[in-house]
């Protein structure tokens, strides 16, 4: 009973794949008609075709047809002999031909095995009855190819053909190249069409991978940007506001002062979000140090901004400068302090080559000063892991966390010429991360 399992398994098999070739094939006429619709706009998509099953390789046990015909019409001896091995044969090709189409099935030593058996049937055929009977071997080729795919395949080929060639010498003469040329036909072009088939499959999957994957890491750093530009604005406006309310009753010149800074910075955000949208945004580290001198003062923080070093190109200046965003927007938002220290400055390491160095720190004891033992790798808010990630794709990295005298220190290092990256895979952003505290 074990067999009939099997071979329930293998017909339910071959179902979900042809519901899935039908489901491709569904697909395929929708945007087929929808490219049709749009006049050309739209390129039409490829044809999935039919998944190739062993289905597609039955029709050619019709070779054997003269051996079966031979057989009917009593010209064969010992007839009985010649029917055990046309069905043994046949079964052979059956049952290796349709476990040629998974790579797990047709890599099993029973599919090399009943292949060989095949082999040795064949040959036994051909040695006792010749004629119509030296046509197994093309079809035992057919079966080969389909099975033996890889480096091993130009060297088994060679070896049936000279197996082929040599018994039908023996029983046919000259008419043995025919045979050798069907057999080494039969063995390569059905391995060549098998393989780029089986390709192709795997080259569709692979690059709807790759689309997915690309719309998985565009939302991702979209929602990133977004979250450094509104955290930061809505925090400035926030703490302006306060200080707008607690001014107006005692200085309005001072109030309205801070409301002209709301509306300005509220026009700025909406010029950054304009521009992060069509994806033409870019940072300046000097703009931000403007801002975070300007935000600090209205939240009764007192700023001490110190910039040396070389000059930045684009890149590190836009990513520097989204550091200083993200660290004064803590600062503010969550840390208590009085005094804030930024400093920016060129440093030469053994090994590192010149770089550029980020400190911002405070005297803070808000709730964002955790102890210095809590400090481990790959904690941190969601700006602190962005801001890490950006940094360790560009070859830099960054440190938070609370130093011993009290307050917290953020120091993030860059090379001065560090170009705009690529959104990186997180494996090659693991080795770069340094340990962030939460904020």
């Amino acid at each position: 009973m074990f067999w009939m399992r099997k071979a329930a398994c293998q017909v339910g098999e071959w179902r979900v794949e042809r519901a899935r070739w039908r489901a491709d094939m569904e697909r395929y006429k929708a945007a087929r008609r929808a490219a049709r619709k749009s006049g050309g706009r739209i390129p039409e998509p490829e044809n999935p075709g039919p998944p190739p099953t062993g289905f597609s390789l039955l029709p050619w046990l019709l070779m054997g047809l003269g051996s079966f015909s031979n057989l009917l019409q009593g010209r064969t001896p010992l007839p009985w002999i010649g029917a055990v091995g046309l069905l043994t044969f046949n079964s052979l090709y059956i049952y290796v031909t349709f476990r040629a189409f998974t790579k797990k099935t047709r890599d099993a030593r029973s599919t090399r095995v009943a292949l060989a058996v095949m082999g040795a049937v064949t040959c036994a055929l051909a040695i006792v009855y010749g004629g119509s009977w030296l046509y197994f071997f093309p079809l035992l080729g057919l079966a080969t190819g389909a099975v033996m795919r890889g480096p091993w395949l130009g060297r088994t080929g060679l070896s049936l053909t000279a197996l082929a060639a040599a018994v039908s010498a023996v029983r046919e003469g000259w008419d043995a190249l025919n045979v050798a040329y069907g057999t080494f036909l039969s063995t390569m072009v059905t391995a060549a069409i098998l393989s780029l088939t089986e390709a192709v499959r795997e080259l569709r999957a692979a690059r709807e991978e790759l689309a997915r994957r690309a719309v998985e890491e565009e939302r991702l750093r979209f929602s990133r940007d977004l979250h450094d530009l509104l955290g930061h604005t809505l925090s400035v406006i926030v703490v302006k506001s306060e200080a707008a309310r607690r001014l107006a009753p005692r200085d309005m010149d001072a109030a309205l002062l801070q409301i002209t800074d709301i509306e300005s910075v509220g026009r700025q955000a909406l010029t950054e979000i304009r521009e992060a949208v069509t994806g033409y945004r870019q940072g300046s580290l000097a703009t931000e140090l403007d801002r975070a001198d300007s935000v600090l003062t209205a939240a009764d923080v007192t700023p001490v901004i110190h910039r040396s070093g070389p000059p930045l190109s684009p890149a590190a200046e836009a990513l520097l400068g989204w550091v200083v965003r993200e660290a004064v927007t803590n600062v503010v938002r969550h840390s208590i302090a009085t005094r804030c220290e930024i400093t920016v400055e060129g440093t030469t390491g053994e090994g590192t080559g010149e770089r550029v160095r980020l400190c911002v720190a405070d005297n803070g004891t808000g709730p964002k000063q955790a102890p210095t033992g809590s400090t481990r790798p790959g904690v941190g808010g969601t700006g602190l892991r962005g801001l890490t990630e950006r940094l360790a794709a560009a070859g830099g990295s960054l440190e938070a966390g609370p130093t011993p005298g009290g307050g917290f220190l953020l120091t993030a290092e860059l090379p001065p010429q560090s170009q705009e990256p690529q959104e990186p895979p997180s494996s090659q952003l693991n080795a770069h991360i340094r340990p962030t505290l939460t904020p």
